[in-house]
């Protein structure tokens, strides 16, 4: 299986705005006194600049735009609601926010189809909703489709039957852990597992500080270990800087970990060091759609691995 693509689905927003329905456990949204509109065009303009960053190296970007009709704010980040896989199918997730439920849209999985992938089986686990579970894909999975591992925080957001279903529809094991952020001085949990971890081919980017669970901690090293990735330990700080919420691709020639500008100036050298051993780093201007959206550049990329038609 393979574990990168160069195919990525984005969703460029009109509504973008703070959701005040996802800050409820979201600790990393901020509250502006920007106009909605200022702050929608400006996410635009983000929005359109790494679009390009991405396609200039030769990512092949799939561009929907959101429906002004609907007022969904965090459009923005598909990876939530989305996942594609390689054997065809894709999986549609239950999702915590009321407001976002409407970003699961007939015409997003039409575009990817007209692009010349093939969609055999939808898996829904929608119906999750109406008992208040809640999935949120690749934000809670993060997945090693090469050695079918799927490791995620169990969150408000993230509910350990439904990780576990999804693990035995799609054939993964789960790595099942709980993550931490301090909060006014208060150890709450991380809303999405992508913004404390990110899986590359060769190393994984991890705030093992944020596991709180001694045990939880070795179980999650032996995992990776076990692949023989490379672990590159954030801080916290770095964590709150979206230094977790990356994404490797495959362009036309190289490998490329994409990244935010505010992620990127918060690593050391070393860091970057390993990471350039086998990857090159792309980073783009973020801070609106993280200040206000609080997610990054991993948030607003949906791989496709689906087959071509």
């Amino acid at each position: 299986m393979k574990q990168i693509t160069n195919s990525i689905l984005m969703i460029r927003p009109v509504a973008f705005r703070m959701n005040e329905q996802t800050a409820v456990n979201n600790y990393f949204q901020k509250k502006t006194s920007d106009l909605e509109a200022t702050i929608n065009a400006k996410a635009q303009k983000e929005f359109d600049d790494f679009v390009d960053k991405l396609r200039a190296v030769g990512v092949h970007v799939i561009v929907v735009d959101d429906d002004k009709n609907l007022n969904i704010p965090d459009s923005i980040f598909p990876n939530n609601w989305i996942s594609f896989h390689q054997n065809g199918d894709i999986a549609l997730y239950p999702m915590f926010a009321e407001n976002r439920r409407p970003e699961r849209r007939q015409e997003i999985i039409e575009a990817i189809e007209k692009d010349g992938f093939q969609i055999k089986n939808i898996v829904d686990y929608t119906s999750a909703e109406d008992e208040g579970v809640f999935l949120e894909g690749t934000g809670n999975l993060i997945l090693d489709r090469a050695n079918q591992k799927a490791y995620c925080a169990l969150s408000p957001r993230a509910h350990e039957d439904l990780c576990i279903e999804f693990c035995e529809d799609f054939e993964f094991t789960p790595v099942l852990f709980k993550a931490y952020q301090t909060v006014n001085d208060q150890r709450l949990p991380i809303y999405h597992t992508n913004v404390m971890m990110c899986l590359a081919e060769e190393f994984a980017i991890v705030c093992l500080a944020s596991i709180d669970d001694k045990k939880e901690k070795k179980t999650v090293i032996k995992a990776l270990k076990q692949d023989g990735k490379e672990i590159i330990d954030i801080t916290e700080d770095q964590m709150h800087h979206f230094a977790g919420n990356m994404l490797q691709v495959q362009g036309d020639k190289d490998k490329y970990l994409v990244m935010s500008e505010s992620a990127f100036k918060s690593l050391t050298e070393a860091q970057i060091k390993t990471i350039e051993r086998t990857s090159k780093i792309l980073y783009a201007d973020l801070h609106t759609i993280e200040t206000h959206g609080g997610g990054s550049a991993r948030c607003m990329l949906a791989e496709i691995f689906n087959p071509k038609a």
